[in-house]
C-alpha cells in the first residue's frame, strides 16, 4: 500500500509556501500537482468566497494505488478486486490532499481558507459493506489536523457501485476563503 507521504517524489522539496503547507509537511505530507481531469470538467471552481472541488481520486504520482470495491472480506463472494477499509481510509486522506491541491490551484494560497464547509465522500463498496463513514474519516481527520477547528465540516459518506477508473474512493470538498 502507498502512504499519503508518497504522494510526491523528487530529490529536493522546496520549503512550504504557507502555514497550511507547513502543517502538511509536519505530518510528512506534500501537496502534489493537481490531477488532470479524466473527463470534461475542471478540478475546482470559485463562486463568491467558496471553492468547490470536483471529486478527487487518490492519485499518487499520477496513478491509482489500488482499484476495486471496499470490503472487509466477510461480505459476499465477489471475484472482483477488493480493498481493505483501513487502506481505503488512507486513500480518502490522499483524496483530501489532492482536493487541497485543487483548491490551491484556484486561490493561490491555502492560508486563505477560513473553513472547510463540507466534504462528500464516495466509497466503491461491496453491496454488504456499511463502513463508509469510517473510510471517509481519513479525509475528515486529515482536514481537522491541518485546519484545526476550521477543518470541522459537514459531511456525507456514500457507498456506490463503482467509481471512475475503478477507484475505491473519491472525495470532494467545499472550502470558504477570504
Amino acid at each position: 500500500m502507498t502512504s499519503p507521504a508518497e504522494t510526491t517524489s523528487g530529490a529536493e522539496t522546496p520549503a512550504p509556501a504557507s502555514a497550511v503547507e507547513q502543517r502538511l509537511a509536519e505530518l510528512g505530507l506534500v501537496l502534489p500537482e493537481v490531477a488532470a481531469p479524466v473527463a470534461a470538467y475542471v478540478p475546482a471552481v470559485v463562486s463568491g468566497n467558496y471553492v468547490y472541488t470536483s471529486g478527487q481520486l487518490p492519485f499518487v504520482n499520477g496513478k491509482l494505488p489500488a482499484t476495486g470495491k471496499v470490503s472487509t472480506g466477510d461480505e459476499g463472494q465477489s471475484e472482483e478486486a477488493t480493498v481493505a477499509p483501513e487502506d481505503a481510509k488512507v486513500y480518502a486522506e490522499v483524496c483530501a490532499i489532492n482536493a487541497l491541491a485543487a483548491v490551491k490551484s484556484v486561490i493561490g494560497d491555502l492560508d486563505r481558507i477560513t473553513r472547510i464547509v463540507k466534504v462528500v465522500g464516495f466509497v466503491s463498496s461491496d453491496p454488504s459493506f456499511t463502513g463508509q463513514p469510517a473510510v471517509i474519516n481519513g479525509a475528515s481527520e486529515l482536514l481537522g489536523k491541518v485546519f484545526g477547528d476550521a477543518g470541522i465540516h459537514a459531511r456525507s459518506a456514500v457507498g456506490v457501485a463503482v467509481l471512475p477508473l475503478d477507484s475505491p474512493v473519491e472525495v470532494e470538498l467545499i472550502a470558504e476563503f477570504s
